[in-house]
């Protein structure tokens, strides 16, 4: 029988008295009963407008029929039709700016929560799942992929399963790009990256980490030295963007990059780290998106008072809702229509082994109103006349975002790119240099997670069909 309700079923959340100091997952996902009631909500519309809302096609209204008759490995077959990786997309897609977006449902009540139910189908099948995929039959083709993250293990992914051998090259210790040194623990479980990994090795991708492409090895190298017949870059956008304001060179301004990593992939929270994080008191953190929320909450949890400090105001921020909710709701606060303009650090002139000397002791900011609407369509923030304070801080973490690195470009002859590093690329995937593709966040600049794994299934394909015919 349908469920008509117009609300979702929730999903169990810790409280956020105790979440704020611990890494542990936020969200505790939802029970097999929440789910088939979730998924009796429905319709299964003749359109389906939310699959087309969805970058990877996955047939949405089919998986969750599944569901809802408790058939949920049958479920997860039909998920992994489209995607290599539910259970990560199941937690830190936008769901509802594409296919719960999409959904009839949200016209009249709450949307049915498709990102709730892929991630339950992903965990009981890692759950229950004992065996792994048995390696496909290869064509006799090679292709090399550069870049573990969400678009290089979706382009991987495909090309494998259609019979190619496929390596990918990680320039990091650890395979799974930004979902391993970007996205919070408590976010997203590394146990889950990790798990969503092995099943791309058990279909026979071959990773190689600690090889920086453009420095360890050339693009040039793979294909005339080492036999690979197409290349797809999917290095991602690691270079950090900074406001270029006095003081930012001062000890405890971080990167959100930077930071980030030290706390996701080292694991600084952890007593007997080797990459520690400075113990900050206050913390501001600059920026409004995502990354800035994850910054921010990972601050809140190691022990500070936190900051977000972002020059438009509360309605324009960039961040997902939800992630804006569990930030206020663990305590972190905002400082909307305020832009810093220095960083101030303590100085001792007479005594140079102060280990105080040029270290964040505050940071100088002016109040911001909204005016008329920039290119972007949002309304321009301008200074308040006679509005500068001081917020008393001893650590500032950058979170402006960030573009492609341009090591791949320098060392890549004939490859044609944006002037602000992003890679020329049509909609396949297909560059300026022949045999080379590229997608995701290489190209677009920073993204999301599932609309990089949509680049890398198209370029999967393009590259299929340039390996078949020798030409696009």
């Amino acid at each position: 029988m349908a469920n008509m309700s117009l609300k979702r079923n929730e999903m169990n959340v810790q409280d956020p008295n105790v979440r704020n100091k611990n890494f542990k997952e936020v969200a505790l996902g939802y029970t097999e009963e929440q789910a088939i009631d979730e998924a009796k909500r429905c319709l299964n519309c003749k359109n389906k407008p939310c699959v087309g809302g969805c970058p990877v096609k996955i047939y949405i209204p089919d998986f969750i029929a599944k569901v809802a008759e408790g058939k949920f490995e049958e479920a997860y077959e039909i998920i992994s039709k489209s995607s290599s990786l539910p259970a990560v997309c199941g937690r830190v897609c936008p769901q509802e700016n594409q296919c719960e977006g999409k959904c009839v449902r949200g016209i009249k009540g709450e949307s049915v929560a498709i990102g709730r139910l892929e991630r339950f189908v992903a965990d009981y099948h890692n759950a229950n799942c004992k065996t792994w995929s048995e390696k496909t039959v290869k064509n006799g083709h090679r292709v090399a992929v550069i870049g573990s993250g969400p678009s290089g293990l979706a382009c991987a992914s495909d090309l494998v399963k259609m019979g190619y051998d496929v390596t990918i090259f990680e320039a990091l210790h650890t395979a799974g790009g930004v979902l391993v040194y970007g996205i919070p623990e408590f976010r997203l479980p590394k146990a889950i990256v990790e798990k969503e990994i092995k099943g791309l090795e058990a279909l026979g991708v071959e990773i190689k980490t600690n090889v920086v492409i453009g420095k360890t090895i050339t693009i040039d190298e793979l294909m005339d030295e080492m036999g690979y017949e197409a290349v797809f870059i999917g290095s991602g956008a690691g270079l950090p963007k900074f406001m270029n304001i006095k003081g930012e060179g001062l000890k405890g301004v971080y990167s959100a990059n930077e930071f980030l990593t030290r706390m996701t992939l080292m694991k600084a929270y952890e007593n007997d780290c080797d990459t520690p994080i400075m113990q900050a008191k206050r913390v501001a953190v600059v920026g409004g998106g995502n990354v800035a929320m994850d910054a921010a909450r990972c601050a809140k949890r190691l022990g500070a008072e936190v900051y977000v400090v972002y020059r438009r105001g509360m309605e324009e921020l960039p961040a997902r809702h939800e992630e804006v909710e569990h930030a206020v709701e663990e305590g972190i606060i905002f400082k909307t229509l305020t832009n810093p303009i220095e960083i101030l650090g303590y100085t001792n002139e007479n005594d140079k082994r102060d280990i105080k000397n040029n270290t964040v002791c505050g940071m100088k900011c002016v109040e911001m109103e909204l005016g008329e609407p920039d290119a972007s369509g949002r309304r321009k923030p301008i200074i308040k006349q006679k509005s500068e304070f001081i917020l008393d801080v001893d650590c500032v973490i950058m979170a402006l975002g960030t573009s492609p690195n341009p090591l791949i470009k320098s060392t890549t002859e004939g490859l044609e790119t944006h002037s602000w590093g992003g890679i020329i690329a049509d909609e396949n995937g297909k560059t300026s240099r022949k045999g080379v593709f590229a997608g995701g966040d290489a190209v677009t600049g920073a993204a999301t997670v599932i609309l990089a794994m949509g680049a890398g299934k198209a370029s999967a394909k393009a590259i299929d069909e340039y390996i078949k015919t020798s030409k696009i």
